[in-house]
């Protein structure tokens, strides 16, 4: 089952989407499998990571603004701003695409895991997943 869901962002920053996924998940009908989830964007990103503490959350916010800062000198490329190539970089270091187990009709996540839209533009984003859920009934 292969379904779409559009995520609104209000700047950089990320956003939690375990509980959209999780929907997903359930109205499968898939009690054992697989779910794939897709950004088919070059500027945002998804993780997987911390959702107890919102501090590992902002400190891993604070890391990629070290080390792809807005406006560096070094980037050519800039056609949307000073943090149009910063964008691209922290996408490239994460993930477009995240694959997690399915197990008895529920994302098998650890106990602190969550799945996170990693938004990389300071502006506000239509973003879009692709989530695909296969495997048994």
């Amino acid at each position: 089952m292969r379904r779409t869901i559009t995520i609104q962002t209000p700047g950089r920053g990320m956003i939690e989407v375990t509980g959209k996924v999780r929907e997903v998940v359930r109205a499968s009908g898939i009690s054992e499998g697989l779910c794939h989830v897709f950004i088919p964007h070059t500027s945002a990103s998804l993780v997987i990571q911390e959702n107890a503490d919102r501090s590992a959350r902002r400190d891993l916010e604070a890391f990629f603004e070290r080390i792809a800062p807005d406006g560096d000198p070094a980037y050519e490329h800039r056609s949307e701003g000073p943090d149009d190539m910063p964008s691209h970089v922290r996408s490239a270091l994460t993930r477009t695409s995240e694959t997690i187990i399915v197990a008895a009709n529920d994302l098998l996540l650890g106990t602190w895991q969550g799945i996170f839209l990693f938004e990389h533009r300071r502006a506000p984003h239509r973003r879009i997943l692709e989530i695909m859920v296969m495997g048994d009934r």
